[in-house]
């Protein structure tokens, strides 16, 4: 009895298996939009002959000191179709902003987070379909197997109930058209009956006008914009430097005329030779790597709140104005570089910085700092530490000044530079001994060039 039950058992699984396989193989009736039925078969609804599962892109590993930034903006929206390294997405941190790019060639299917939201790195960002772009698909768009003819006809009959209803208000109008040429004939002699009301409105017109005209107060609008991440983070250093560094600053003149006459000589054939223009920034740069060479307590740093690291290499800060904040990206070992180097790499951070295009690695580090805020005009200021370096040399705009040169009064373009200390580790001495060697160094640039 066993046996027999075991037989109609398998018996009537592989008859089971067999209808499933005919019904798989059988055709199935589609409709067309016109109503016609043709036959198609299952494996016609698949475009291709494997399914691809979402993948899920996380917020990139950015820095090892951040962990979080802004979402700014998408580059790409549902449905584009994306090339691998292709930008997707752009994340503001409080040093850089991070370019978010697809891993491989793909369709967006879903964004997992909205512009302006705070997102960690790790966290889940967008879901991408892998696969090359549909041929004959529009741009920006992806076929999803049979899901796409549905959508297809919804719009489609979206599209025609607008269209219906959109007939059925423009019927109406022709019949009102049509009748409105006979009262007008009718009512052209009682036409000129609302003159006097005319004259009454112009006369209520021009006291009701008098009166906001006494009380209309001025602008007072008002914007609130959130601050952006870089923003925030250079408040929190600049007040952390207040806070932390005990704080002076000494200033000189500097007699610009031997420099001035130097820039203008050559100016022209180092830009013919090596496509860079010859700015003060270059000698002042130089000027200071020298004077630090006498002054390395102008170079060094505390570490630990007990330890003074002295160093024997310049990594020179330079600050450069952005649309974004003032950000400081380095020119590494400036102590080994000539004024046409230091040129060429300064114009390369400083383009960078512009674009958005600076790295963690071009703003990491630096042992002292210049900024120049007289290319804005400024004629005197105090530049503050950026810690943990112990000096900030400032540079201000050039202005004719009478001076006594050799007992006579001369017109001469002076500039005040101003350097900012960190009291706890210079004394006045020597800081005050750095601003005259960078004097001397400007004043007479032969002795740059001789070491002297």
């Amino acid at each position: 009895m066993l046996a027999k039950s075991s037989v109609r058992v398998v018996a009537a699984r592989a008859s089971l298996a067999r209808g499933r396989a005919a019904a798989v193989a059988a055709p199935s009736i589609a409709r067309l939009s016109d109503g016609r039925a043709r036959r198609v078969s299952a494996a016609q609804f698949h475009t291709s002959g494997a399914l691809y599962v979402p993948e899920t892109v996380k917020v990139p590993q950015m820095a090892e000191s951040i962990t979080e930034g802004t979402l700014k903006q998408w580059s790409k929206k549902v449905g584009d179709h994306v090339a691998q390294d292709e930008e997707v997405a752009t994340i503001e941190t409080d040093k850089i902003d991070v370019s978010v790019n697809a891993p491989t060639s793909g369709t967006i299917v879903e964004l997992l987070a909205q512009e302006e939201d705070t997102v960690t790195v790790g966290a889940d960002l967008f879901k991408l379909e892998p696969g090359d772009a549909p041929k004959g698909a529009p741009e920006g768009g992806a076929e999803s197997g049979g899901a796409q003819p549905k959508e297809e006809k919804e719009q489609e009959k979206k599209a025609d109930e607008k269209k219906e209803s959109k007939q059925e208000e423009t019927k109406p109008e022709p019949k009102k058209e049509e009748s409105k040429p006979e009262p007008k004939k009718e009512d052209s002699k009682p036409a000129p009956a609302p003159a006097p009301k005319a004259k009454e409105s112009k006369s209520e017109a021009k006291e009701s006008s008098a009166k906001p005209a006494a009380s209309a107060p001025g602008s007072r609008e008002e914007t609130r914009v959130k601050m952006n991440r870089m923003r925030l983070r250079i408040a929190e250093r600049l007040k952390e430097s207040q806070n932390a560094a005990a704080s002076l600053t000494t200033f000189n003149e500097i007699d610009m005329s031997a420099l001035m006459a130097l820039r203008s000589k050559h100016k022209d054939e180092i830009l013919k030779k090596h496509g860079v223009k010859l700015g003060f920034m270059s000698a002042f740069a130089r000027a200071s790597c020298l004077a630090l060479k006498e002054i390395p307590m102008a170079n060094a740093s505390i570490e630990g709140g007990d330890t003074i690291v002295y160093r024997e290499y310049v990594d020179l800060s330079v600050a450069v104005a952005t649309p974004k904040g003032l950000v400081t990206p380095v020119v590494r070992n400036a102590e080994g570089m000539g004024f046409v180097r230091i040129e060429q790499e300064i114009a390369e951070l400083g383009k960078k910085a512009r674009d958005g295009k600076l790295t963690l690695e071009d703003m990491a580090g630096g042992t002292f700092t210049i900024s120049n805020g007289g290319v804005f005009g400024s004629l005197f200021g105090t530049p503050i530490i950026n810690l943990p370096q112990a000096a900030v040399l400032g540079m201000h705009a050039i202005k004719d000044k009478p001076v006594v040169v050799d007992g006579k009064v001369e017109v001469r373009p002076i500039m005040v530079v101003a350097l900012t200390y960190d009291h706890r580790l210079l004394d006045g001495r020597e800081a005050v001994t750095f601003l005259v060697r960078v004097k001397e160094y400007i004043e007479d640039p032969a002795k740059m060039l001789l070491a002297v």
